[in-house]
């Protein structure tokens, strides 16, 4: 029988349990495979690369499924934080969200579009620009935010509950050290969606 870590409505298969049919390797057995399969492979690169690459996968599938129960979506979530990130009077320009998020206008404009039906945004004219729009975050949508940042806290903290304090800072300061090098190298690494998400 497949374990499972849940915390706070998250659940996801435990890293390292006994595979079942149609269960992909453990990150070692991968990674042995890959090294049969291709001498020059440095293990430890693999295997941090891969570690991090299931290991967002699976969290991004299990948060995925709270912001289900929530009502939310990804992509409304991604607004909401950035309008939440932007401080009183959390409001923004669509061309600011829609380039830190990698959009497109028009996928930008679908989505708030829907967001405005759904009551979590404004959309009002720019008072020092009339030609602009800005948008802005509702009451609804930032109780939406709290309470999704709640259950997170929760997931979050167990998710984390094997690694002591220390241990959590130096992980800390080691993915906050490959993300500056990766968003040096590839700043624009995210793309812009172009299809209506």
């Amino acid at each position: 029988m497949v374990q499972a870590f849940k915390a706070n409505g998250f659940a996801w298969d435990t890293p390292g349990m006994p595979p079942v049919a149609g269960q992909q390797p453990s990150l070692d057995e991968q990674i042995a495979i890959y090294q049969r399969e291709y001498r020059d492979l440095d293990p430890q690169v693999e295997k941090v690369v891969n570690a991090l690459s299931r290991l967002d996968r699976r969290m991004n599938v299990a948060y995925g499924r709270q912001l289900v129960t929530l009502g939310l979506g990804h992509a409304e979530w991604e607004v909401l934080k950035e309008l939440v990130m932007a401080g009183s009077p959390y409001q923004l320009w669509p061309g600011t969200i829609a380039k830190r998020l990698g959009l497109t206008p028009a996928a930008m404009t679908h989505r708030i579009d829907r967001m405005l039906a759904q009551g979590l945004v404004t959309r009002e004219r720019d008072p020092e620009n009339r030609v602009r729009v800005i948008i802005g975050i509702t009451d609804e949508g930032r109780e939406k935010w709290l309470q999704v940042m709640r259950k997170a806290s929760v997931f979050e903290e167990e998710l984390l509950q094997d690694l002591t304090r220390s241990e959590r800072a130096l992980l800390g300061e080691l993915l906050t050290r490959l993300l500056r090098r990766v968003e040096d190298a590839q700043p624009d690494a995210g793309g812009r969606l172009t299809d209506l998400d």
